[in-house]
């Protein structure tokens, strides 16, 4: 079976760099963990930078991605928790910056905590990789 992925027009949603809806066909689905970017990629602390550590996290889902074949626009939904509703804007002004306007399905919690203390957000998607 081909593989194909549809991504439902946002509405308002677009605002806030989310679809509404990701509708794939075939394809091979990847259940990614948690990932986050308290750290760069030389081991030096990002504490307390909240834009930093959603870049690096980014930065370290795209290493996961190519791991498994694919990249960031394979990435169909995600759960995104932030340690304070305040970084949600910072997070969606990023998000645009990656997905321009092919935005996967979404949905943005505030957490009391983390493993560590130094995070400070958190992503947690589902891809979906051409087969």
């Amino acid at each position: 079976m081909a593989f194909t992925k549809t991504t439902l027009e946002p509405t308002w949603e677009a605002k806030y760099a989310y679809s509404p809806a990701v509708v794939t066909e075939g394809g091979k689905t990847v259940w990614l963990a948690g990932h986050v970017g308290f750290m760069d990629d030389d081991g030096q602390s990002l504490a307390g930078q909240f834009e930093r550590q959603v870049r690096q996290a980014f930065k370290n889902l795209e290493a996961t991605m190519g791991r498994v074949g694919g990249d960031l626009t394979d990435i169909v939904w995600m759960t995104v928790s932030v340690c304070d509703g305040r970084y949600s804007q910072v997070f969606t002004d990023i998000r645009k910056e990656i997905y321009g306007k092919d935005f996967p399905a979404s949905t943005l919690v505030t957490v009391a905590a983390f493993a560590h203390p130094d995070i400070l957000v958190e992503i947690t998607p589902v891809a979906v990789i051409a087969g």
